[in-house]
Parts: C-alpha cells; sequence; structure tokens
C-alpha cells in the first residue's frame, strides 16, 4: 500500500541525513497517515479515510469535511476527494432549491 493520502495525495518526501560530521546521506520522510472516519453533514454519511495529520488539522481548521472539500481546488484532490466533493456540491444545490 502506497504511503499517501487520500483527500490530498501528499506522498513521502526525500532529504539527507545530515550527521554530527556534516556527511550527508539520502533518506526518506514518510507521510504521517492517520485512520479516521470523517462525517459529512450535507450527506449525512461517513467515510473511512487516511490521511496525513496535516490535512487533518486542516479539515478541523475549516470546519468539517464538506467545508474543506468545497474551499479546496480541484487540482489538488485526488479521485476520491473529486468524487465526494461532486455529491457534496449536489447535495447542497438540492437544499437550496428547495
Amino acid at each position: 500500500m502506497s504511503r499517501r493520502c487520500d483527500l490530498l495525495d501528499t506522498g513521502p518526501m526525500s532529504g539527507n541525513t545530515v550527521s554530527h560530521s556534516n556527511m550527508r546521506s539520502r533518506r526518506r520522510f514518510d507521510v504521517n497517515l492517520c485512520n479516521v472516519t470523517l462525517l459529512s453533514d450535507s450527506l449525512g454519511q461517513k467515510f473511512r479515510v487516511r490521511v496525513a495529520a496535516k490535512t487533518l488539522r486542516t479539515v478541523d481548521t475549516k470546519g468539517g469535511l464538506d467545508a474543506f472539500l468545497i474551499g479546496t481546488k480541484n487540482h489538488k484532490l485526488t479521485e476520491k476527494a473529486k468524487k465526494i466533493k461532486k455529491a457534496v456540491l449536489k447535495s447542497r444545490a438540492e437544499i437550496e432549491a428547495a
């Protein structure tokens, strides 16, 4: 299983480990992934996702999954997140039309 965020597709980065003598060797910085269940208010549905801790903090700051998805541009989201966003927007349009 790849170590990627299900919402923003954040993946591992590479860099250097620098020793005391300033020798550099390559290393890999993995993403801090968390398995969480996020609730969509407009859909009334729970989604099990594997997200980075940084993304989870952003979701909390924005005010939930719906607000996070609506406020994020499509080119930053994964295909799974785009499908959820499309369903949320459709649900909100139906609620406003009624």
